[in-house]
């Protein structure tokens, strides 16, 4: 049978088993078993088994439980609201306000968890009460929170930037490396946004504080310094070479332990939590990557892969017009799905192409991530509306309406990605020169 037939027809039953409910790992093993039971002479079963054990024990997938344990002791911790006081002061003078303090909190709460949904939750726990107690515009307060909340899928220690490695076989620590300036540039993008969008609509700003004293900006700045040690142990360890994502990962649990047992939030209690969402979490992802290894090994023995590649490379596209095309693709696909799906779904189909295409992989994870991060904020399945929309009690058109301009902007991060690739590869260049 034609592979091209064939492949539209292996996605045409993925859609319907997700469509009825089945679990996305369990979905990636069906349609991978039926892959090669009906289209090869290969035994499904055997090849099954050899690949979910193999992926299992992958030594790359030690960091992940690490790290996700990392982000659910801190989420229990006081950390994120020593950040708020300590970066109010400094912040409050821009224009936009304490707006800027919703940026900069995410930025800084994702570079120790990993996770966009818990840098949601964690931060919006904190501002959100604060910022509208002072009168801000719950649009600009809602929009601020789910886009640069965002920035937890990018900013490493990234849960899904380890799973886009596994997926992808590439350095884990140099995809972490080649996150921070593309992180650092929609910081940038959502903070001048503000100041835009504040100077444009003055009458929806509160009016400003008064201007709290040199001496006390200090004082109140010293909460930041335990998660800034923090973000300088772990990711500077990585960039030093010092430790592996792996190690990295293991420093940085022992230091969210240590600043959760100083601040007075390390009790029994948090600490089984703690245990048991990352449990949970990690047990998830590692079924989807092992469904998601199967499917692509199945990929391999029906040809899909190769005649796919071999078919876009027929119609001569440019790396920048197969980018665009993936990039609809990827907007699409993240409406119905998460982030972490969409890159086992894809990974076993894309990459093929994208190497013919001469695509760096490094490059391209940063690609993928700012893509799926508006998975983030685009209904019906944007995980960070759900969460807000729990939070402030509004519903979910008017939660999406107030993201929608960081939506946007992460469009003009990607386009300035494609643009200008050193934005991506610089540090990790930089990193194996030295």
């Amino acid at each position: 049978m034609d592979p091209i037939l064939v492949s539209v027809l292996l996605i045409v039953l993925m859609l319907v088993f997700l469509a009825l409910g089945v679990w996305v790992a369990l979905t990636l093993m069906i349609v991978g078993y039926l892959g090669i039971a009906l289209f090869s002479g290969a035994p499904p079963g055997a090849i099954m088994a050899m690949t979910i054990w193999g992926q299992s024990w992958s030594w790359a997938l030690t960091a992940l439980p690490l790290f996700i344990w990392m982000g659910e002791i801190l989420y229990r911790s006081k950390l994120a609201s020593e950040m708020f006081r300590g970066l109010a002061p400094w912040l409050a003078p821009l224009p936009g306000r304490l707006l800027h303090v919703n940026i900069a909190s995410c930025g800084l709460f994702a570079a120790v968890s990993g996770s966009s949904a818990a840098t949601t939750a964690t931060i919006g726990r904190i501002t959100i009460p604060e910022l509208t107690k002072r009168n801000y515009d719950p649009v600009a307060v809602i929009g601020t929170l789910a886009g640069s909340a965002t920035l937890g899928f990018l900013i490493p220690p990234s849960i899904i930037l380890i799973v886009y490695g596994v997926a992808a076989d590439v350095s884990i620590s140099r995809l972490f490396i080649a996150g921070i300036v593309p992180g650092l540039m929609l910081v940038a993008l959502f903070m001048g946004w503000v100041v835009v969008w504040s100077l444009l609509n003055k009458d929806r700003v509160p009016p400003a504080e008064p201007t709290m004293p040199l001496g006390q900006r200090i004082r109140a700045t010293a909460g930041l310094i335990p998660i800034l040690g923090l973000i300088v142990c772990v990711i500077g360890s990585i960039y030093a070479g010092i430790a592996t994502a792996t190690e990295a990962a293991a420093v940085g649990v022992i230091g969210a332990l240590v600043l959760s047992l100083l601040s007075g939030s390390l009790t029994w209690t948090s600490l089984k939590d703690s245990i048991a969402g990352a449990t949970k979490t990690t047990c998830m992802v590692t079924l989807i990557l092992a469904g998601a290894a199967f499917l692509s090994v199945s990929m391999g023995f029906t040809g899909i892969p190769r005649q796919l590649a071999a078919w876009v490379g027929s119609y001569d596209l440019s790396q920048t017009e197969l980018l665009l095309a993936l990039t609809l693709l990827f907007v699409v696909m993240g409406c119905f799905l998460d982030g972490i799906s969409i890159v086992v779904l894809t990974a076993s189909v894309i990459m093929p192409m994208v190497q013919a295409a001469g695509v760096d992989l490094i490059w391209f994870g940063i690609y993928l991530v700012i893509v799926i991060e508006m998975s983030q904020i685009t209904p019906p399945v944007g995980i960070n509306l759900f969460i807000l929309q729990s939070m402030t009690g509004r519903d979910l058109l008017f939660v999406a309406k107030a993201a929608f301009p960081f939506f946007l902007l992460l469009i003009l991060a990607t386009a300035l990605l494609i643009a200008v690739p050193g934005i991506a590869t610089l540090l990790p260049s930089l990193m194996s020169a030295g």
